[in-house]
């Protein structure tokens, strides 16, 4: 979730969503209504939606305190915050990773609702000094504070995405000892209060509940989506981590002496009835010994007349510089290693040291396919591989960011 960077805070950027100037005027509108009802004297329409827009501006700023309280914690555990984004359900801070320990996490997640709990406190305690100067300021105040309450109450809700739910993920951590756990108890609450919101919001909107029950049923459907996001994601992740790099690997690469000449990887590269396709690699023995590979230098660098003049041996480069991966990795292994490469594949070496096939995106993607049970067209892979994608397009690279980033796996 991108947006337009305002500024850094302790060098952590602030963005603002497009989506946030929407819920803004909502909100001063809001806001404005509820002021010319509040307030006993009649006011200028020009100076309650300033009000309005103060109110709603001022709300934002507890939203991003908010989120700077997780943030700041974050940094005190060690744990880099990418970014804050205000959008149109409130904030949302990014970081790096997730804490290493289940208390971590958990004084982290706590750290945003305690914030508005603060704030709530403060304005709502100055409410009857406020009056004391201006009933407009007391109204302001009671508004704030009633607004933060309610944001630190609403997150305080045991069900993920909200801070709740991270604080509930963290204790099933705590006294379970596994993470996993933790995120498939809060998902599922997530996903329990998510669709009580819909059906509370509903019910709303059909009594007359207007903007209320329809903010109910929005948050609701988002949250709906954040769990079946997460379920997806923890189902990739066991895949990934349950999968090994055997199970996926094909052999697509030839062999050849390193006798042979030049001319016949020319001779190989016409045979290939899939032009669409990159050319498969040309690994080189001798006397049955691995030696090495070659690639199309040779023929692009030496003219056509001396292609039956010189030996794959002198154009021969050591396999180190492959792309690799053990046969026995975990298939997440493989998913890090083909995004740092250019090639787009891996060679696949066996318990002995040995090339026994190659892995490319393809290969990963209908392995993972297959252990959830489906299977897709052949020409939906081949498409995917001229193109050298994951097919369906499967997030994972995403997924092994997400476990890379909550500690799961290791770099």
């Amino acid at each position: 979730m991108e947006g337009w960077e305002l500024l850094k805070i302790k060098g952590i950027p602030l963005r603002v969503h497009p989506s946030w100037f929407v819920i803004l005027i909502l909100f001063a509108w809001s806001a404005q209504g509820q002021i010319t009802n509040a307030i006993e004297s009649p006011l200028p329409f020009w100076f309650s939606w300033v009000l309005g827009l103060t109110t709603s501006l001022l709300l934002f700023v507890s939203v991003l305190l908010h989120e700077l309280g997780h943030s700041f914690v974050a940094l005190h555990e060690g744990v880099r915050v990418r970014s804050i984004t205000l959008f149109l359900l409130g904030g949302v801070a990014r970081v790096e990773k997730e804490c290493s320990t289940a208390m971590g996490a958990l004084r982290v997640a706590i750290a945003g609702p305690l914030v508005s709990l603060f704030l709530a406190i403060i304005f709502l305690q100055s409410v009857q000094t406020a009056n004391e100067l201006s009933p407009i300021l007391a109204n302001l105040f009671a508004q704030l504070g009633s607004l933060n309450l309610v944001l630190a109450l609403f997150n305080l809700l045991p069900g993920l995405p909200l801070d709740g739910g991270v604080i509930l993920k963290a204790l099933v951590w705590h006294f379970t000892g596994s993470q996993r756990k933790g995120v498939q108890v809060a998902t599922a609450t997530g996903n329990g209060l998510s669709l009580l919101a819909i059906v509370i919001g509903s019910w709303l909107c059909f009594r007359g509940g207007g903007l209320g029950g329809l903010w109910l049923v929005i948050i609701g459907w988002f949250g709906l989506a954040a769990s079946r996001s997460q379920n997806q994601m923890l189902t990739l992740q066991k895949a990934l981590t349950d999968l090994r790099v055997s199970s996926a690997s094909s052999r697509r690469f030839r062999v050849l002496e390193e006798d042979n000449l030049v001319s016949k990887i020319s001779d190989l590269r016409l045979s290939v009835t899939e032009k669409h396709l990159r050319p498969e690699w040309v690994l080189i023995c001798r006397s049955g010994r691995w030696v090495g590979y070659v690639d199309d230098e040779a023929l692009k660098n030496l003219p056509v007349q001396y292609w039956s003049q010189h030996s794959l041996a002198d154009y021969n480069k050591p396999l180190s510089e492959l792309p690799a991966v053990g046969e026995r990795d975990p298939l997440w292994k493989a998913v890090i290693a083909l995004e740092k490469s250019s090639e787009g594949r891996l060679l696949v070496f066996n318990l002995a040291g040995l090339p026994s096939g190659t892995l490319d995106r393809v290969d990963i993607g209908e392995a993972v396919l297959k252990y959830l049970g489906l299977k897709i067209p052949k020409n939906f892979l081949e498409v995917a591989r001229t193109q050298n994608n994951y097919p369906l397009g499967l997030e994972l690279p995403e997924a092994v960011e997400a476990m890379l980033s909550s500690g799961v796996i290791d770099r």
